[in-house]
């Protein structure tokens, strides 16, 4: 059995919606049996989710909400109308390969919605005003006449909130039935928050949590050896509690002999004082149990050079682990059986708030891949909150649930597996294999652009600054694909199909042209000037995606590249759209002389057979470029521009001079008097279509 499917209606920022028939309709969350990793970014409603878990399962813990628990996002009318109430619903389902008459179904007997393989279940929880206390509520709610809706939960606040009552029910809610308390203490919910004070909670034999663990494990290998019959088993650990207490009897009968002569004299007060009456006076004796002396135990880590230290002085990191595991250990003793008999839990289930809040990125992957490995053994299900990328990247996109809000607050809930089809094999792949830590970033990002290389990477931050904008206050992930590969991480967030992330994505792509020049021949790159008469084809743009999410195209996904015809790549673009500066030219830059000769002569009014004789002619790239040139029919003054752009491109070495171009016109921007530099015109079009 797991929990599939979880309905929250009214708490917190989890608002309920009305359906065509009036009925209301909570936020609806699917889980899967096993791991369930929650991503988005702040205040979409991760820990409001555990928390939501936590008042349904966590029978041990107070049900009693405050007046900002409710999701405040009502009317004036609203409230008037009818109390606010919270409604949280968990559908429960019969796990795949699941015996018949398993534990779990025992456990769910009373909570069945359905009977019939595979079984599903339902308990729900319910915080509400007793519709005795309507009346007077609704009397009160009219005599504030207010246009403040602050008055209106004030008065729920002081003279309401008293009077309600919370109720968990088993089975379909509108019977009534109140969950058993027998069966409720069969769940054992774990739950981790993202603040804890681990040195608090363990490391001494007086804590519960270590005393439990303890006393569960101790003669662990007579009770987990299976060739001994339980009888025997018993037997055994019985003798070795017997044995344990006659070599204590002989530590408290030398205690009491090193005592002998001092309790004379420490007791004669009792004597003096009064306590000593009717021929009766204080003496010592004593008896250990081994139970007694867990307090004893203190809880170090041993280095393998034989210094041992207190685990209380070990980073917070590690101690955090010291202490999950120490946690999965008592959960592995309550679903015990064989300890509790029928007091053990059948239903453990785990969940952690922001694990990375104590754990550095090898930690965090070590620690989820030991919760897949393990997470049937010790919790039938975990829960899994994180803000951390590289806690993404170490999981499966089936065990992914992302959350996104859009400004109006409205909650997009995606579930990652689920958005490629059976025959979309190959992108899923794709993308699970490539969602790395820097890449996972665009799942937690508001908006998100993705470039083909670390160039667009690096610059187009900076590029939104000379726009006047800035990537980080609009929470916008700028993610290198490395390529092409845009259709693989589109399926991600097609809001045009189910399951997907609904957040505006930008595509910078360049337009690449290419030509054929027999039939022959494979399309081959090549200039935007270079059409010519006797191709078998010229495409001035090779790139679908640049047509496919054109303008108006889509939903929430938009594709920017350069003018067709004109364009070819983002570098080309930048001096093409630039040749009034050569703040671009950097030092690293190849043929830097040449390049800024070219510019300083074009902006003199040099004609174009000038320039040309300051083009290099050395290899044959640079010889097609001249030739090309010459023979196009375009404009001379566009000739002249394409002519610096394309030596320009040849120049680059893309990665080592992306960092230095980027750091150069971030420092040109931060100067009084800065030299005009202009953001290639496709790309200030991207910057604000995202930024609006």
């Amino acid at each position: 059995m797991y929990i599939s499917e979880i309905e929250i209606f009214d708490f917190r920022n989890f608002q309920s919606t009305k359906d065509e028939n009036d009925e209301a309709k909570g936020c609806t969350i699917e889980f899967t049996d096993g791991v369930n990793v929650i991503i988005g970014h702040n205040n979409s409603g991760k820990s409001n989710l555990i928390k939501a878990l936590d008042l349904v399962l966590n029978f041990g813990g107070s049900k009693k909400l405050e007046v900002d628990d409710f999701n405040k996002n009502m009317t004036i009318a609203d409230l008037i109308n009818e109390p606010p109430k919270v409604k949280i619903s968990l559908s429960f389902s019969e796990s795949e390969n699941e015996e018949e008459f398993s534990d779990d179904l025992v456990t769910a007997s009373t909570w069945l919605t359905k009977l019939n393989s595979p079984y599903s279940a339902k308990l729900t929880y319910i915080f509400y005003l007793p519709q005795k206390e309507h009346d007077e509520y609704k009397k009160e709610m009219q005599l504030i006449a207010s246009d403040d809706i602050e008055n209106y939960w004030l008065a729920i606040k002081h003279q309401f909130l008293r009077k309600y009552t919370s109720k968990i029910y088993s089975g379909n809610p509108e019977y009534k039935n109140v969950v058993d308390s027998e069966t409720s203490k069969k769940i054992d919910y774990q739950f981790l928050d993202a603040i804890r004070d681990v040195n608090r909670d363990l490391f001494t034999g007086k804590n519960t949590l270590l005393r439990e663990v303890i006393d569960f494990f101790i003669d662990y290998d007579i009770k987990n050896d299976a060739k001994i019959e339980k009888k025997e088993q018993q037997k055994q650990i019985a003798k070795k509690r017997k044995d344990f207490t006659e070599e204590a009897k002989k530590l408290i009968k030398q205690l009491q002999t090193r005592m002998e002569s001092g309790k004379k004299e420490m007791l004669s007060y009792a004597s003096d004082t009064g306590a000593s009456f009717e021929k009766s006076e204080p003496d010592f004796e004593g008896h250990i149990l081994d139970t007694e002396l867990y307090s004893a135990l203190k809880l170090i880590v041993k280095h393998e050079t034989g210094i041992t230290i207190p685990a209380t002085h070990n980073g917070l990191g590690y101690n955090n682990l010291i202490y999950i595991s120490l946690l999965l250990a008592k959960m592995q003793k309550d679903a015990s059986g064989d300890y509790l008999g029928s007091n053990s839990k059948t239903f453990p289930i785990l969940a952690i708030e922001e694990p990375e809040a104590h754990l550095h990125p090898a930690m965090q992957y070590k620690f989820l891949k030991f919760l897949y490995e393990n997470n049937k053994e010790k919790a039938k299900q975990i829960f899994i909150t994180t803000h951390s990328p590289n806690i993404t990247a170490a999981v499966n996109l089936d065990n992914i649930i992302c959350f996104n809000r859009d400004d109006k607050g409205k909650l997009n809930v995606a579930y990652l597996g689920k958005v490629f089809g059976t025959t979309e094999t190959d992108s899923k792949a794709y993308v699970q294999r490539f969602l790395d830590a820097t890449k996972s970033d665009m799942l937690f990002s508001k908006k998100v652009v993705l470039v083909e290389g670390i160039t667009e990477q690096l610059l187009l931050p900076v590029f939104a600054n000379y726009e006047n904008k800035s990537f980080e206050d609009e929470h916008i992930s700028v993610i290198n694909i490395g390529g092409r590969y845009f259709k693989h991480f589109l399926k991600l967030f097609d809001s045009e199909k189910p399951n997907t992330i609904n957040k505006k994505i930008t595509c910078i792509t360049d337009l690449d042209p290419v030509y054929t020049i027999d039939d022959d021949t494979k399309n081959e790159k090549c200039y935007p000037f270079e059409k010519r008469d006797d191709l078998v084809e010229f495409k001035e743009c090779s790139n679908s995606l640049v047509d496919d999410y054109a303008e108006s195209k889509h939903p929430n996904i938009r594709s920017f590249s350069q003018q067709k015809g004109v364009g070819k790549t983002f570098e080309y673009a930048i001096a093409f759209e630039n040749l009034q500066t050569e703040v671009f030219i950097g030092e690293k830059i190849a043929n830097k002389v040449e390049l800024k000769k070219l510019i300083d002569e074009y902006n003199k009014g040099k004609t174009l057979d000038e320039l040309l004789t300051i083009f290099s002619s050395r290899g044959s790239e640079n010889n097609r470029i001249k030739n090309a040139i010459s023979a196009s029919g375009i404009d001379t003054e566009e000739k002249k521009k394409h002519l610096i752009a394309s030596r320009y491109l040849n120049s680059l070495t893309k990665g080592e001079n992306a960092y230095e171009l980027a750091q150069i016109l971030q420092t040109n921007l931060e100067k009084d008097n800065p030299v005009g530099f202009k953001t290639p015109t496709y790309i200030k079009q991207a910057i604000n279509w995202i930024c609006e």
